[in-house]
């Protein structure tokens, strides 16, 4: 039986892809095999020896220390492109009420409670409709930095409303540029995009490469009146950058789902409450892909969608699966075939993949390995984890 701690309201859908017969899941679950969890904070928790996985129902993964985890033998999954439908939709609403003054027309109605005379109340509407004049998409472009799951989305989306789409993402997948649709201009830099720009929207991971990427200089760039739209990450972007070129007039509106105190009470920006994603069905989809990937690796060893693993699959039909983490150096793998040919274990499949410092490797042997085995696999040099599956 396969014990999972939980953290946070995580959706009933995604907990019922555990098969009730092999998973416990809850909050107080003692010596848990993985743990899953939403936004809750694991910096300077003690978790138990026995977990080997995390599973993030979300793309961010600021709450766990991956590091620590990844030297420890713990796999940290995330959901990339599970809530990338709901992103979408809400840049599409930031680039209305960013051009059509929405919300400042809807209140002012809303100021209108002592008229109590339809003719009246529309004849004091059309005089003042004038003030809530704004401007159309269409014609206008936009740019889209970071060409990911949400980015690609919101791409395609914005060509349909008849917007001139440009996108610059130096790392571009091949599955993403596949999503992509030919009309995109692709930008071969983020000073040459934001140069053609009216709106640009960001959907780049929190890295340190990505950190201010909007600072003084790159916004130096961008066209008088240009709209920035933040619903990445908030250190993407240089708050004190962006808040003196709006007092320049540098920039037109600031629209962020990640609002600091500095910029409340602004008529040029537009600050949500970190909603971006918040969609029942968002949180539905990560659950169950957070699941799913945990269930298989538990289960067969494989790895999809972690942020410190590399990925690693392979089909499972008969025999014995170990599963092993060790540091990405010559001979390791070599020690550990040599313990199972001194142990007169036949080696049926195997699969070896490295990212970083770290490589991971899934072994079918013909016989069930014993303890003196798994012993001293673990016991060889540079080896950090051992399962037997």
């Amino acid at each position: 039986m396969y014990k999972i701690r939980t953290y946070n309201n995580i959706s009933d859908k995604g907990l019922s892809c555990f098969d009730p017969e092999k998973y416990q899941c809850g909050e107080d679950m003692a010596e848990p095999d993985a743990i899953l969890l939403r936004s809750h904070k694991l910096h300077g928790e003690l978790i138990p020896d026995s977990v080997v996985a995390v599973a993030r129902a979300g793309a961010g993964v600021n709450n766990i220390p991956i590091d620590e985890y990844s030297h420890r033998g713990i796999v940290v999954f995330n959901t990339p492109g599970a809530n990338a439908n709901a992103v979408k939709e809400m840049v599409a609403a930031a680039l209305f009420l960013s051009s059509r003054k929405i919300l400042s027309g809807a209140q002012y109605v809303r100021t209108l409670t002592e008229i109590d005379d339809a003719e009246a109340l529309g004849k004091q509407l059309e005089k003042e409709k004038k003030q809530f004049a704004g401007s159309e998409l269409a014609g206008k472009t936009l740019g889209v930095v970071g060409l990911g799951a949400i980015g690609s989305r919101v791409a395609n989306m914005a060509l349909e409303l008849g917007m001139r789409v440009a996108g610059y993402d130096p790392a571009i997948s091949v599955e993403a540029a596949w999503r992509l649709a030919s009309r995109v201009e692709k930008m071969d830099s983020l000073e040459a995009l934001l140069a053609v720009s009216d709106y640009i929207t960001l959907h780049v991971p929190s890295i340190e490469q990505t950190r201010h990427l909007i600072n003084v200089e790159t916004l130096q760039r961008c066209k008088p009146d240009a709209r920035l739209l933040n619903f990445a990450r908030e250190e993407i972007v240089d708050v004190e950058a962006v808040t003196a070129a709006l007092d320049a007039g540098r920039l037109g509106t600031y629209v962020t789902d990640f609002p600091l105190p500095s910029l409340i009470g602004r008529s040029d920006t537009l600050l949500l409450p970190h909603i971006g994603a918040s969609t029942r069905e968002a949180e539905q989809n990560c659950a169950v892909m957070a699941v799913e990937q945990l269930v298989d690796f538990l289960e067969h060893g494989n790895v999809r969608n972690s942020v410190n693993y590399p990925p690693t699959r392979m089909g499972r039909e008969e025999g014995y699966r170990i599963t092993f983490t060790n540091e990405n150096v010559p001979r390791v793998l070599g020690s550990v075939l040599s313990v199972l040919a001194d142990h007169d274990v036949n080696v049926i499949d195997m699969v070896n993949k490295s990212q970083g410092d770290i490589a991971y490797n899934i072994i079918d042997v013909a016989s069930e390995p014993t303890q003196s085995i798994i012993d001293s696999i673990s016991a060889a040099e540079g080896v950090m984890h051992v399962r037997v599956i």
